[in-house]
């Protein structure tokens, strides 16, 4: 069931947004060589504390997940698409790292991540991370009253194959409201024209994720969570939470 917000929701699921934004800034500015990915979720996990918000990612545990995600941020590093967990791993220089964060505040969630690279960046990695966001921007665009969900995934895609990426299949985006994955699903990749109406009032996590090797496939690591390349090639992960109005698309997870 897809649930239409009001405006005064949407409002509150912009308050929701803006934590989120200083949690994902926090991870951020934390991350350097030699910085243990642990040490970010402490980072994003005091800005949710400051501002009274609970980490719709602590605990989570969906069908697939054997045991209950165990941080409030997905750190997902070099190869791995998403769901990496924060551990012990210090970030070395030149590394790609993802970082997926959410907070719901007063009943309303919001969901965002960003790509960067720590100390010496490759060439390859800012163009991955450009091209990402760059999907992430057309995805956003198309999502206008009297477009529908395949508009955003054929956005989405154009950009993705005309880079040369892959676009991790089964993967995407989400309907988000009073929890943190409601529907409708969004895909990466589609036909335009398709799909579910989008009215104003319909908030969407839109959140491109391509591989530089341009292959579609990926694999789990044992611990039920970790996306990973199959191919070793690195992968980029961008989302904003947005909101559908007849003013265009309202991004919900900006500072």
């Amino acid at each position: 069931m897809v649930e239409i917000k009001t405006d005064t929701a949407l409002d509150a699921m912009r308050e929701a947004g803006r934590v989120v934004a200083r949690a994902l800034a926090a991870a951020r500015d934390a991350a350097a060589v030699g910085v243990r990915l642990r040490e970010l979720d402490e980072a994003a996990r005091a800005v949710l504390g400051e501002a009274g918000a609970r980490s719709p990612f602590l605990g989570y545990q969906p069908s697939f997940a054997p045991t209950p995600f165990p941080a409030v941020i997905c750190a997902s590093v070099n190869d791995v698409v998403s769901h990496g967990i924060p551990g012990e791993r210090r970030l070395r220089d030149g590394d790609l790292v993802s970082i997926d964060c959410g907070a719901e505040l007063d009943g309303w969630t919001g969901d965002a991540a960003i790509s960067f690279t720590v100390g010496t960046a490759r060439p390859a990695d800012v163009e991955l991370v450009a091209a990402t966001r760059h999907a992430l921007d057309a995805g956003i665009a198309a999502a206008t009253v009297g477009h529908r969900i395949g508009d955003i995934s054929h956005a989405i895609s154009t950009v993705a194959r005309n880079a040369g990426c892959g676009i991790p299949a089964g993967f995407g985006g989400h309907g988000i409201g009073r929890r943190m994955h409601e529907d409708p699903h969004v895909p990466n990749h589609g036909r335009p024209g398709r799909g579910f109406p989008l009215r104003h009032g319909l908030a969407l996590a839109i959140e491109p994720m391509l591989t530089a090797g341009g292959r579609d496939a990926c694999r789990t690591d044992p611990d039920g969570w970790t996306l990973r390349t199959i191919d070793g090639s690195r992968a980029a992960h961008f989302e904003h939470t947005v909101a559908v109005t007849e003013d265009g698309p309202r991004i919900l997870t900006l500072p």
